[in-house]
């Protein structure tokens, strides 16, 4: 059976989750208190691997309408989870072999689960089979029933129907769907192994069929992946016998992990055995305690499992839980994760994507909740699944992100923007600037030297915008090591000068080649607006504030000593509170190039030659058109370079 959808009313923060389509790894996106581990929590009820220690209880029933609910629980207890299962072509085919051909109308049934904790069926058969079932044994009082003569008498065969259809319905209940129903498995931070075991006090608790907690039951299960038993530890096998066991399904699982772990390939996970410390607090003051260590051979050093690497911690103990199910269930499993690997690096929480689409969504379905933006997978936006807490509603779990606000899309907002950076920093070839206003300027005006020189820019750059040169080496860093040329188009001020000094330095082994620098003119300070002739650029911050300003702006009113004429307005605009006292140079940009076409005959004869010296310089820092070894392509050289020759710039805002 295979879970479709999913639905849950009247539990915690849940009025109506409204139904949950399901996919083989279904994620569950929204911010913290939303409602995802009580929608998680609630379906795992529907058929919890914990059993009995696992149930609805009335105290779960929404506050706002508790006191209601509780007069007519005991007489109507209200539904809680609900889900939708598919079946599969066997296991139609052996109710078929059973109850007849065609027993079922429809391959997809239903159970409800109410706070009473009792499992309601909707089976959807057929009134009559095709032939009688082999081994379903109907009351001969209405398997004999006559053909009806009468009102009465087909009154009388509508019950006999109605009974006989409800008897089948419990047979293939009891019999079939039971056993074929999916066990849901919970797992989150709690139920991480801890590092210090009490074996006395798990004695206790399995002898005494006590409740065992989360981090119990990953212990257990590490255990019966190595064959040992509780007594085992306690005293019938020797120290030696029992550290090999324990070592081999630590490194068992360990070489799995590593499969998929790539951030300290390093550790491993040790065992130890000792009598207890009469000062430690309870339950771990007395008998034999089980120590769990991880080692770090890189600094040659173990701590306690529960006290460092709470990554990898967190992924042993699920990996051990997760491969003793393989073990010991025979029948279909649901993992339902809860916030998984948030003590996971950014790129683990990516491997981890990949461990479930690679390691459990083939055994069985995955659902999970997450706020983190590396925890979605945005080539499968299919499986996500919104996740917010509506005023007056409660939370509501869609398919549709379009009604969400801005704080529960704010992951997918992040995974966008992340995979957008990533695709912009592939280029080889960059270059960086202050402002998206440069990004502008060297667009339209390139077209403008193009026109008048027959020389444009070379379009291997890719422009990148960092705001200013104190990003620089956060955007250098972002770059990696695949880039082959990179260059900064900012004022060559000493400090900016120091700083891509220093990067140069600090990264002088791992870089292809140096950053280098690009000045906009051959004056020292100097933005690219100064290209162009004062009274033009003036002209275009009037058109563009032309309702913020009084009177238009002169060169005798931005009379300051400063040579860059942006900086100069900026002076203007605060002194004189113009705007907020903010001159955006962007709006400038923006103006120029919505009304280009009616501007660029303005734009001097002078402007379109330091654009043009602009442009050799920087396309003069680039390599021949060669691969990383400076050689040429034997195929197809004079063809790339066409393409290249006759293609714009990439430009990216």
């Amino acid at each position: 059976m295979k879970i479709i959808r999913a639905r849950v009313n009247n539990y915690k923060s849940i009025d109506d989750s409204s139904w949950v389509d399901m996919e083989d790894v279904t994620a569950l996106v929204g911010k913290n208190e939303s409602g995802k581990t009580a929608f998680l929590q609630a379906i795992r009820k529907i058929n919890s691997i914990a059993g009995a220690e696992d149930q609805f209880s009335i105290m779960d029933y929404p506050r706002k309408g508790y006191i209601r609910y509780k007069k007519i629980h005991e007489t109507n207890p209200s539904v809680v989870a609900m889900a939708e299962f598919r079946l599969t072509t066997d296991e139609i085919q052996e109710l078929e072999s059973n109850f007849g051909e065609g027993v079922l109308n429809s391959d997809i049934v239903q159970i409800s689960v109410n706070y009473n904790n009792e499992r309601i069926w909707n089976i959807p058969t057929t009134e009559t089979s095709s032939t009688p079932p082999s081994s379903f044994n109907i009351p001969s009082d209405i398997s004999e029933i006559e053909p009806p003569t009468s009102i009465k008498g087909a009154i009388d065969a509508q019950v006999a129907n109605s009974h006989k259809s409800s008897v089948l319905n419990k047979k293939i209940e009891q019999d079939f769907l039971e056993k074929w129903l999916p066990k849901f498995v919970y797992f989150d931070n709690y139920s991480t192994m801890r590092g210090k075991i009490s074996i006395n006090d798990l004695k206790e608790k399995t002898l005494s069929n006590g409740i065992l907690d989360d981090a119990d039951r990953t212990f257990m299960s590490l255990l019966t992946l190595t064959g040992l038993s509780l007594e085992d530890l306690d005293q019938d096998l020797g120290y030696e016998d029992i550290k090999v066991e324990l070592e081999s399904a630590a490194i068992t699982i360990t070489d799995e992990i590593f499969e998929y772990w790539q951030q300290n390939r390093e550790l491993k996970v040790e065992f130890d055995l000792s009598q207890a410390d009469p000062t430690d607090v309870p339950p771990l003051n007395e008998g034999k305690i089980l120590h769990v260590r991880i080692e770090n051979a890189r600094h040659r050093v173990t701590v306690s499992f529960d006290e460092r690497s709470k990554g990898f911690v967190w992924f042993f103990s699920f990996l051990s839980y997760f491969s003793h199910l393989e073990e010991t269930e025979d029948g279909d499993l649901i993992i339902l994760l809860d916030e998984p690997g948030t003590a996971l690096h950014a790129m683990a929480q990516q491997d981890f994507l990949r461990f479930m689409d690679e390691r459990l969504a083939p055994k069985c379905q995955v659902i999970y909740s997450t706020h983190s933006p590396f925890m979605v997978d945005l080539k499968k936006l299919n499986r996500v699944r919104t996740v917010q807490d509506m005023d007056g509603r409660g939370t509501v779990v869609s398919n549709d992100a379009v009604e969400n606000d801005a704080e529960t899309l704010f992951p997918l907002q992040m995974a966008l923007g992340y995979q957008m950076a990533q695709t912009l920093f592939t280029s080889p070839h960059c270059l960086m600037v202050n402002e998206a206003s440069d990004l502008i300027y060297l667009k339209k005006l390139g077209e403008l030297v193009a026109l008048d020189h027959g020389s444009l820019m070379d379009p291997r750059w890719v422009v990148i915008p960092v705001g200013s040169s104190e990003n620089l080496p956060t955007f250098v860093s972002l770059l990696g090591e695949n880039y082959l040329s990179v260059a900064v188009m900012m004022d060559l001020t000493p400090t900016n000068k120091k700083r891509i000094e220093r990067i140069n330095v600090s990264n002088s082994d791992g870089l292809t080649n140096p950053l280098k620098w690009v000045q906009v003119t051959r004056v020292r300070d100097a933005d690219i607006e100064d290209l162009f002739e004062p009274s033009f650029y003036l002209k275009l911050v009037n058109l563009t504030y032309v309702q913020q300003l009084e009177d238009p702006l002169t060169m005798k009113l931005i009379s300051e000593s400063n040579p860059r004429i942006v900086e100069r307005i900026k002076m203007y605009f605060k002194s004189h509170d113009i705007s907020n006292g903010e001159f955006d140079r962007y709006k400038v940009a923006t103006y120029l190039l919505e009304n280009f076409d009616t501007l660029k005959h303005e734009i001097s004869e002078d402007t379109v030659k330091k654009i043009a010296s602009l442009v050799q310089r920087i396309n003069d820092l680039l390599p021949n058109i060669s691969d990383r070894n400076g050689h040429l392509p034997e195929d197809d050289n004079l063809a790339l370079a066409d393409k290249l020759m006759d293609n714009r710039p990439r430009i990216t805002m």
